[in-house]
């Protein structure tokens, strides 16, 4: 899925015209982030489809990489709608640099409105971490204090094509809390949420009703601190090559 390719056509003497490549797993961040300056690739929440359009996507038509989205927490000191700034990118096996791309008026909090702005480690992992257990288990591996699908993919990208990179995430699902089994299978593969399976899941188990209204409100949350932080993607340019 590709949305809202542009060019930014205010370039001056020595400004990249081109758009910057903006990296995201849902359709609601890749509208939040869609825009002038801005060329948006979602891969659905499927690292497989992710590497297939990236791999058919010119790295030519743009001048830097951007990861950005919500995230869930590894850290136990991050709430839902805190804000990474990513340091590095490590997937178990390979480890990016992370270039700040981003003004210091956001990694202060000023920008956004005093909200919590960590710089730290991300983790990529291909498939979504639920427990608790888990996610302390990736917290010590990794050291990493946020974790998605798509940052590590973004890097390795940007890597080959020896393009600037840098991630931006959202805490949606904190470590202190598992996400249901129902948010997880109610994907639809243009990253929409399938109600009829989440209606079919509460009638099974109305049981998990509770913790899937807690897992809404995380993510509710987290998508407004996303759309904070969108005009903040074009602010600088100290993207940094992403070096392994």
């Amino acid at each position: 899925m590709n949305l809202g390719a542009a060019t930014d056509i205010s370039a001056g003497d020595g400004f990249d015209p081109r758009p910057v490549l903006i990296v995201t797993g849902l359709v609601q961040e890749a509208r939040i982030a869609a825009g002038p300056g801005m060329t948006v690739i979602c891969s659905s929440s499927n690292p497989r489809q992710l590497r297939t359009l990236l791999a058919s996507f010119d790295p030519a038509t743009v001048r830097g990489v951007i990861s950005f989205g919500v995230a869930g927490g590894l850290c136990p000191s991050l709430e839902s709608g805190d804000v990474v700034v990513a340091t590095d990118v490590v997937d178990g096996v390979s480890r990016w640099e992370a270039g700040l791309a981003l003004s210091e008026e956001l990694i202060d909090g000023s920008g956004l409105g005093g909200q919590k702005v960590v710089r730290a480690g991300l983790a990529g992992v291909e498939q979504v971490v639920v427990g608790q257990a888990g996610k302390a288990a990736l917290h010590a591996e990794t050291g990493a204090s946020a974790v998605d699908m798509e940052s590590h993919i973004a890097a390795a990208y940007a890597t080959k094509a020896g393009l600037p990179f840098a991630a931006l995430r959202v805490i949606s699902d904190p470590a202190t809390r598992a996400l249901p089994a129902i948010a997880r299978s109610a994907i639809k593969p243009n990253g929409n949420i399938d109600l009829k399976k989440v209606i079919g899941g509460l009638a099974r188990n109305p049981l998990t009703l509770r913790a899937l209204v807690s897992t809404g409100m995380d993510f509710n949350r987290a998508l407004r601190s996303l759309r904070g932080c969108r005009g903040f993607l074009l602010g600088g340019g100290s993207l940094v090559p992403a070096d392994i």
